[in-house]
């Protein structure tokens, strides 16, 4: 009786032994959201891979912090739900800090400005900002701070969309008369898609700072210390900028 005692206390032991080990290597691993249509920031490439700005600069990060990170695709509609959720650690997809979102997530170091431009057909003229467009309807994606931007200007009509790219279409179809988004994500429309060259531009100037940040679930300290620390690194070591020579310019 004694022997068998022994023998399954050193059997719980393996086992206990074994899983903390577990735990200790997927404790170092983050599992990070990112709506994957927003090129060059994050997007899925003719391999089925989620590529771009965000995943390269993160990727950096967890080899500057010594964490691994997994990339997984959610819509944006239910991103936020599904990190309050725990259904992943954090989210990364050009998401903007903003005082209403710090209310309920906590953020990481900025990591990029891209403020909001409006994109109209080339051939517009006299049109440099929202309120040269007052009686006309302007795109956005839902629930972005693009879509914020064109609901604070009095006489435009805000139109949302599942995704930006489905505002591009209408708007190059004629149907409506701007959209805003993202500096970065306006470019790759506007200069990078074969689609798109020659029948778009933007004008004036960004109308608002935008600081992109890495998003956790409020009080998950422990994630956020992980990401700061590799991010940081990664900044000061100007991997953001050569990122930004890569995609965005």
């Amino acid at each position: 009786m004694l022997k068998k005692t022994l023998i399954m206390t050193m059997l719980v032991a393996v086992i206990a032994g074994a899983a903390f080990c577990g735990g200790q290597k997927e404790s170092n691993k983050i599992v990070i959201a990112t709506d994957a249509t927003w090129p060059p920031m994050e997007f899925i490439n003719s391999d089925k891979e989620i590529v771009g700005f965000d995943i390269d600069l993160m990727m950096a990060a967890a080899k500057e912090g010594g964490f691994e990170v997994e990339f997984v695709n959610a819509a944006l509609d239910g991103i936020f739900a599904g990190l309050g959720a725990e259904q992943y650690d954090a989210v990364m997809s050009s998401v903007t800090i903003t005082e209403d979102r710090k209310e309920t997530m906590d953020f990481s170091v900025p990591y990029i400005n891209a403020g909001q431009v409006l994109i109209v057909p080339s051939d517009t003229s006299g049109v440099t900002t929202l309120a040269d467009l007052k009686g006309e309807s302007v795109g956005a994606q839902i629930g972005t701070t693009g879509a914020m931007e064109i609901d604070k200007v009095s006489g435009v009509t805000l139109k949302s969309y599942d995704e930006l790219g489905l505002a591009i279409e209408d708007l190059v179809n004629g149907r409506i008369a701007g959209v805003v988004a993202d500096t970065p994500i306006a470019a790759d429309y506007v200069l990078q898609n074969d689609n798109y060259k020659g029948k778009l531009k933007i004008v004036g100037e960004p109308f608002t700072d935008e600081l992109y940040g890495v998003a956790v679930k409020k009080g998950n300290k422990k994630v956020l210390d992980m990401i700061n620390a590799g991010l940081q690194k990664a900044l000061d070591k100007g991997i953001d900028q050569k990122l930004q020579d890569k995609w965005l310019r």
